[in-house]
């Protein structure tokens, strides 16, 4: 049996834009072993695609923060030899970072990424054995599945299709229906502002739904609770939905926006899961460009602002009638 390893690491939106072409590689390749090697904290979302086979954990981003230490030198230690343990028919770099390129250095086999025309950072050629040349100006879903196809000796020209079931991720929560709004970034210049957010909660709430504010870090949590308290929704907490929910890990923050009406929110990872897994969706874009990294899917989506653009409420609102006409 072929054992296939895939790197792609981080980011949030990042990993969810790789699941299509594990779907594709799954389908071309049904007796092959895959694996993934992706961030720790994004390791509950890949393990919900059916295709792969095995997860590998790997936490470059808490190692730097205490990169001299001897427990994190042995933990790198731990997670080399896991990667050398066996050697791998293909191992597909489809993050072109130097980073994720010293992983696939580490790996026993045949190492495969974007050639230097068609990568981030150049610098990591170095480490594969064979170098594609991928559409540098493509979005990136059809870059990782491009890439992987090349790799593995396939077309992929299938329809998108993430490998997640909505259906079976929601599980069977009953109640009100909700909206989720994400507000949260990482990256301050895709926040939009607190008295929109509030603005866009009345108007959802005035249509008849629930409110849910998820939330990742401290500071995230204390901005839901605003927005929740200014917009008067409430503040519910703990078990069930509530409009500030408990923080959760991925899987069930995933579960959460596949029970969700519909999804508002920035250009961050969770509205790009909200499109894997077909929940109708409102992306607000301010700092980024949809055309490379915008949500992708099969339910409705509505792009709305651009870079430097950023929209206002009424905007949202309409854009949320038009998604919410066109799931009915």
């Amino acid at each position: 049996m072929a054992e296939i390893l895939f790197i792609k690491t981080s980011s949030l939106g990042d990993v969810v834009h790789h699941m299509p072409a594990i779907t594709d590689a799954r389908r071309h390749l049904p007796d092959a072993r895959l694996a993934w090697v992706v961030e720790e904290d994004y390791a509950p979302l890949a393990r919900l695609h059916p295709g792969v086979d095995e997860v590998i954990p790997v936490a470059t981003r808490r190692w730097r923060k205490s990169l001299f230490t001897p427990a994190t030198w042995r933990e790198i230690g731990r997670f080399r030899a896991t990667l050398r343990a066996r050697s791998f028919a293909a191992a597909i770099d489809t993050q072109g970072l130097l980073r994720t390129a010293l992983i696939a250095g580490a790996v026993r086999g045949i190492r495969h990424g974007y050639d230097r025309a068609s990568i981030r950072e150049p610098l990591a050629c170095q480490f594969y054995d064979i170098r594609h040349r991928v559409e540098w100006h493509a979005h990136a879903i059809p870059r990782n599945r491009t890439l992987c196809g090349l790799a593995l000796g396939y077309e992929a020209k299938h329809p998108l299709d993430y490998g997640l079931d909505r259906t079976a991720i929601a599980g069977t929560a009953t109640g009100k229906p909700y909206a989720a709004l994400i507000h949260a970034t990482a990256k301050p210049g895709k926040l939009w502002a607190d008295a929109h957010w509030v603005a866009v909660a009345r108007g959802v709430r005035d249509r008849g739904f629930d409110v849910v504010l998820p939330w990742g870090a401290a500071a995230e949590r204390v901005r839901s609770e605003a927005i929740a308290a200014a917009a008067g929704i409430g503040q519910g907490h703990g078990q069930g939905h509530g409009q500030v929910p408990d923080r959760r890990p991925l899987d069930a923050v995933a579960a959460l926006i596949a029970g969700a009406s519909f999804v508002i929110g920035v250009d961050t990872g969770l509205v790009h899961i909200a499109a894997a897994l077909g929940v109708p969706l409102v992306a607000i874009f301010i700092d980024s460009e949809p055309g490379l990294t915008g949500p992708m899917g099969d339910g409705p989506i509505a792009v709305v602002g651009g870079k430097r653009a950023s929209p206002d409420p009424a905007e949202v609102l309409q854009a949320l009638d038009r998604v919410v006409r066109r799931a009915s």
